[in-house]
């Protein structure tokens, strides 16, 4: 595993192939869109036939991290939980596991549209955002507000061709002052880098740094290529 080292209002952050974000000078480790238990909301109201193991996944991951990097802190950028009854559906091999993470470190579980109430007690803290020095960590990017935000709810992947063959992959978002995390939730689906929901929050250039098995990848958000419906209707996005 290859983090790559890039600087968001002024601080030196790595950007994991997992999806992840660290903060070596906090020793913070922060991800977006958990969404544990989508698996078992599908299948609870019978919309699709997904496996329900996407939780095992989700924390499967998010356990090697932190056994490996030892954080202080773990910020769970909301939408950690994906709908009211998604912690009552947690089979009791994960919320053990829960539980044990959650005692490896200091867990902030920031409020996102999906979270309808806060986790049990033990499991950390709850807010609506925290800011440390330079950086503040949020569930969705606010529109104009751009120094140390670090936010994710978008989902963001990034499409693109390599050797005649279209791929997609999960990205971080950046143009130094703001970022947005990919969602790291086994189950989720993604919004193109180029949406003009997310190409709003940047007026100006920006990158995506796309997660891969063992590397990140830097790219300019020139060189991506929108979705086949944006594509169909003529979508392009123009600079000055």
């Amino acid at each position: 595993m290859t983090p790559m080292e890039f600087s968001c209002a002024g601080e030196t952050l790595h950007a994991l192939p997992a999806g992840a974000l660290y903060w070596p000078a906090r020793r913070l480790l922060a991800v977006a869109d958990l969404h544990f238990e989508k698996g078992s909301s599908y299948a609870v109201n019978a919309l699709k036939l997904l496996p329900r193991h996407d939780t095992r996944q989700t924390l499967a991951i998010l356990a090697a991290l932190i056994d490996h990097l030892r954080p202080l802190t773990v910020v769970c950028l909301g939408d950690s939980f994906h709908d009211r009854g998604a912690i009552e559906r947690l089979p009791t091999v994960e919320r053990a596991e829960i539980e044990r993470l959650t005692r490896l470190a200091r867990f902030v579980w920031i409020a996102g549209n999906h979270d309808p109430s806060p986790p049990p007690g033990g499991w950390g803290e709850v807010a609506e955002e925290i800011a440390d020095g330079p950086l503040v960590f949020r569930h969705e990017a606010q529109f104009g507000f751009s120094s140390g935000e670090i936010s994710g709810h978008y989902h963001p992947v990034a499409a693109l061709t390599v050797q005649g063959r279209g791929i997609r992959r999960r990205c971080f978002l950046t143009n130094g002052q703001r970022l947005i995390l990919p969602a790291f939730g086994a189950y989720t689906g993604g919004l193109n880098a180029l949406d003009p929901a997310i190409a709003q929050l940047f007026p100006d250039d920006y990158d995506a740094l796309l997660t891969g098995r063992d590397t990140v990848r830097r790219l300019s958000w020139r060189q991506l290529r929108p979705d086949a419906t944006l594509a169909s209707t003529g979508w392009v996005r123009e600079r000055r």
